[in-house]
């Protein structure tokens, strides 16, 4: 192998390793502010916060991966944003400190996909 062809290798792997941690944290701080305002969502601590991102992450992952449907509550119209509601409300079950009503979860997709549309920054894996 060249060294070019080494450094190129390098230098994908670490600039995927940067935007997956990239798309993390803006999951993170969408999540933060999205169940701040919304009333019935709650996230006890930064560690909740950090393992519901990558839960939620994951969980749109494999959504998309297997139905070609990614979870984005303005991305894909309706069954996006039910997506999101259902992706919301299925995480609870994942991460303790995270709670979530069905109600807060529908408005929290709501106001997930404001969040996400005002922040910069592609989430999707």
């Amino acid at each position: 192998m060249s060294d070019n062809q080494t450094n190129t290798q390098s230098k994908n792997g670490s600039t995927t390793f940067w935007q997956i941690a990239g798309r993390l944290i803006v999951a993170a701080i969408v999540l933060a502010v999205t169940a701040f305002f919304t009333p019935g969502f709650h996230i006890n601590s930064i560690w909740a916060l950090a393992l519901a991102a990558i839960v939620l992450t994951v969980l749109d992952y494999i959504i998309a991966k297997f139905t070609g449907i990614q979870a984005s509550p303005f991305g894909k119209g309706f069954v996006g944003f039910i997506l999101a509601a259902i992706i919301l409300y299925l995480t609870q079950f994942f991460v303790a400190g995270y709670s979530i009503s069905w109600i807060a979860a529908i408005i929290g997709a709501l106001v997930y996909g404001i969040v996400d549309y005002i922040i910069p920054g592609e989430q999707q894996m």
